[in-house]
């Protein structure tokens, strides 16, 4: 262990308690790991005794590591492979919040009995409980954001998520719903949606998607954001301002009486003036008692699905738009979705509620209301330029770009 002083004490990679002043000294002589927090200790012993563990990460640094045996390269095409995962996150022994019904089994059974074409309409008090565990998600998501910096691992992302969660008495939605194994989804690059958290420390020139979903008091809240890290190249600021762009457009059209296959239109007309293509197999949904359920909110143009937008109508808008080709390939830990040809993905998501006249952003970011068709805080900026760029810098950047 290298006993150089750490000036900004990162947290122990081992314990994850005490503030860690040594480094590994292999992860010294691995250029993608030598600036990672993950490579920081607090004693000798801590570091002995998750040597197992972390002797993993110099194998993946190194491109060694396959967790998934034969299958190989093959199955990811683009710079992404997996990296070592931590365990399974778990809430406190003793924790009095109100769990999903997925909780223990992984099973979400009351999502699998409710009827598929039976839209939730919510009462009054309802519609409360949503605006409390959308201001919730909020906070999360901004959490978890103010955590991006090269070296941080997506993993070190999501044990912050996860603990403010467990701290403000709710459920990480993700947790275990259906097997999945963290508290967020961490989709980086050419990762369409679900990735999972991992060892992989951050890289500048990264997108990265961070979805969090909340469930408080019996109700779930939805959103996600692409961040930048450092300074990124021209066609992924294109993806991640058109991603965000068809968002913003499809909820201004909601309203009492709109069809939900129309905002497919929108997204796909939007994403067309980039030359990007939209993401069919995964789609918006309903939200609330249950973390899915109908209407099926799909992104794309002619699609078929049924419903009418009504007051008390609760349902995330959630748009996936790709640098290449639309085509999607599975990992083998059969959630991470990343596109068929390596290209990038961008998206971006909110809760959202019918009213008698139009719709409420329920996650909004921290001092917004809407009302000027932006749905996306500043309170980033210059750091995540995307969230805050007007029309006039956004004329001046392309105008520099096209130049460079």
């Amino acid at each position: 262990m290298s006993t150089d002083e750490v000036k900004d004490n990162p947290m122990c990679a081992g314990c994850h308690v005490k503030a860690a002043t040594l480094q590994c000294p292999s992860c010294l002589k691995i250029p993608l790991l030598a600036q990672s927090r993950g490579s920081f200790f607090c004693s000798n012993e801590c570091f002995k005794s998750v040597w197992n563990v972390h002797k993993l990460v110099h194998l993946a640094a190194e491109r060694k590591y396959a967790p998934y045996g034969s299958i190989g390269k093959p199955m990811f095409r683009g710079e992404l492979y997996p990296w070592p995962l931590s365990p399974l996150r778990k809430m406190p022994p003793g924790w009095k919040g109100v769990y999903p019904d997925y909780a223990k089994t992984g099973e979400p059974v009351s999502e699998r009995r409710w009827p598929r074409n039976a839209i939730p309409v919510l009462t009054a008090e309802e519609e409360r409980a949503m605006w409390k565990v959308g201001r919730l998600g909020r906070q999360m998501l901004d959490l978890g954001a103010q955590a991006i910096e090269v070296g941080v691992s997506t993993d070190e992302i999501d044990r912050i998520i996860h603990e403010a969660i467990v701290e403000a008495d709710a459920y990480p939605s993700p947790l275990n719903y259906m097997g999945f194994p963290k508290s967020c989804c961490t989709s980086l690059n050419e990762v369409i949606c679900h990735g999972i958290p991992d060892a992989r420390p951050l890289v500048a020139g990264d997108i990265l998607n961070i979805d969090v979903s909340v469930y408080l008091e019996g109700f779930h809240s939805d959103l996600n954001e692409t961040y930048f890290v450092g300074e990124v190249d021209s066609d992924s600021k294109r993806l991640v301002y058109a991603a965000r762009e068809s968002l913003e457009l499809s909820i201004d059209a909601c309203k009492p009486g709109m069809a939900y296959r129309e905002l497919g239109s929108i997204i796909e007309t939007r994403a067309k003036k980039d030359n990007l293509s939209v993401v069919r197999n995964f789609c918006g949904h309903g939200v609330g008692r249950l973390f899915h359920g109908p209407p099926n909110v799909p992104h794309y143009a002619n699609n078929k699905t049924f419903g009418v937008m009504k007051k008390g109508h609760a349902f995330t808008i959630e748009p996936m738009l790709n640098l290449g080709t639309v085509k999607e390939i599975m990992w083998p830990d059969n959630w991470t979705a990343t596109t068929y040809d390596g290209s990038r993905s961008a998206q971006f998501e909110h809760t959202l509620l019918i009213t008698d006249t139009g719709v409420e952003v329920l996650t909004l970011g921290e001092g917004l209301d809407g009302k000027d068709g932006r749905y996306f805080g500043s309170q980033y900026a210059p750091k995540y330029r995307h969230l805050d760029e007007t029309a006039s810098e956004k004329a001046r950047r392309e105008a520099t770009e096209q130049t460079a």
